[in-house]
Order: C-alpha cells, then structure tokens, then sequence
C-alpha cells in the first residue's frame, strides 16, 4: 500500500508508525488499536499523509481532547508563525525548561558586521547563540546553505565580546533549530563544523517532539478546544505553552471566552499537561 506525503513523494504506509505516534498521545492500547482498524477501513492506494492524519485526529478528539491536542503537536508548531517569532519564544522556553538563561533577539557588532540574533541561552559560564528556521509548510527542509551561512554568522560574532548577559560575554557554541527537518546534508556539514541542530525528529531521542512530550511543554496553538484566532491571542499576551494557563485562567476572560468554554480548555490544558516520558 502506498501513501502520498505531504512534499509530494510516494512512499509505503507504515501502520505501525502511525501505531506509535497514537500511543503517543496518551491514548490506550484498545482507543489505539480501534483507531487503526477504522482507519483501515478507509485506507486506500495512494491516499495522502494529510487524509490518514485527518482521520486519526478526529478519532482521538473523540475520545479525549487532550489526546488529540498532543498528537496536535507539529501542527502546532506550525501555528506559531507566519513570521516565526513566536516559534523563536517557545525554543527560548524549551531550553529554560532546562535550566538555561535566555535572552531574545538581540543584534550585536561582529568583527565585521552586524547580526540580530534570534535566541543566546546561558549554562554554567557557556553562552550559545540560537537561530531559528521557521517553516510555514509542512514539507519544506533546513538545506545545507542554512548551517554554512549560520556558520559565517557564528564566527563573526564569536571574535567579540558583547552585552548579552553581562558587559563581557563571548559567545562560544552555536544552535540551529527548526520546525521541521534537515536535510542529510545540513546535518553532516554541522556535525563536522561543530554547530548543534535541533529540529522535530533531530536527534534522534532528543528532538522538538521528544522534548515537548517528556517536560509537557505544548504549545497554546495544540489546543483543540480554541480557534485558531483565540490561540492567536494568546499568543499576543505572551502566553506561549498550555501549561502557562494552568493558574491564569484570567487570560482566557481577556481574549473573551465564556465561563463554559473556559472550564473546557482548562479541562483539555489539565490533561494535556500531566507528563510522561
């Protein structure tokens, strides 16, 4: 049986990816498995990615919409966009989740330009600079020009000192982060050049959706008990992950919610966030 992707390419269907990526969500074996048999029902040659994640989302939402808002997750990292920045804010979020300073778009001189800076992030005396690739669509990779220009802009920057977190900070490592993939080459270039990458399957064990998933650091934009307009407003509010909303149920008042839908998403916002690995 093949399925077509969302870049276009045609490729086997694999039910047992699909399988995983449901345990994922938090539901159990018998919704799992219920869901795969009336998906195969429907499932046919040459039928898209997009139908089959249609179909499972609906299913999953059915049976709890807490579910469907984790296996939300890429979409909602798509959400955080046209322009990226608040994508860039929940990268920033995601490496204080581990213990990191942040700071956020700050332009510093190079040795011979200057460079605005998307995200440096501070641990033990070392400081990194991040930047971040927003991909609007789905299929679209990180190539390997994007690690080779980050690499210019990372040895400029490194050659001074700067007021990032102090009046004398030097930047010393480097981060590439992106909502979707690298291609194989962007990842070898970096790995020999020395820059981290970071994206939604890379590294393996250790990537966007790994990540999200251990600490429950969704986005607002999972949520499927919002429009994508009111998850918009949040996002102007500075509330960037569910779990902000946990005791600010305030702001849900601000963007006009009624006291019913209210008590829904902090239904859904309660169950998303209870963690597992």
């Amino acid at each position: 049986m093949k399925v077509v992707k969302y870049s276009g390419d045609i490729v086997d269907f694999e039910p047992e990816k699909l399988k995983k990526s449901l345990i994922k969500s938090g539901a159990t074996i018998a919704v799992v498995n219920d869901i795969l048999r009336q998906i195969g029902k429907e499932v046919y040659d040459g039928i898209s990615t997009k139908h089959i994640y249609k179909k499972a989302f609906s299913l999953l939402k059915k049976e709890a919409n807490s579910h469907a808002a984790r296996y939300n997750l890429r979409t909602g990292l798509q959400q955080l966009g046209p322009e990226g920045f608040f994508f860039e804010k929940y990268i920033a979020k995601l490496f204080a989740a581990e213990d990191y300073q942040t700071k956020l778009n700050l332009i510093l001189q190079g040795k011979c330009v200057t460079h605005e800076i998307d995200v440096f992030v501070k641990k033990s005396n070392v400081i990194c600079m991040i930047e971040c690739k927003f991909h609007s669509k789905r299929d679209a990779s990180s190539n390997v020009k994007i690690p080779m220009y980050v690499l210019s802009r990372f040895n400029d920057v490194k050659e001074n000192k700067h007021q990032i977190f102090s009046n004398e900070d030097t930047v010393s490592d480097c981060w590439i982060v992106t909502n979707n993939r690298f291609t194989s080459d962007a990842i070898d270039f970096a790995k020999c050049s020395g820059i981290n990458l970071l994206s939604w399957d890379y590294p393996k064990g250790n990537n966007l959706k790994t990540k999200s998933d251990i600490e429950c650091l969704y986005p607002v934009t999972c949520l499927t008990t919002m429009t994508i307009a009111e998850k918009g407003k949040l996002l102007i509010l500075d509330i960037i992950l569910a779990k902000e909303l946990i005791n600010n149920s305030e702001s849900l008042e601000k963007i006009g919610l009624s006291s019913k839908r209210i008590k829904n998403v902090m239904k859904e916002v309660s169950e998303l966030c209870k963690c597992f690995g």
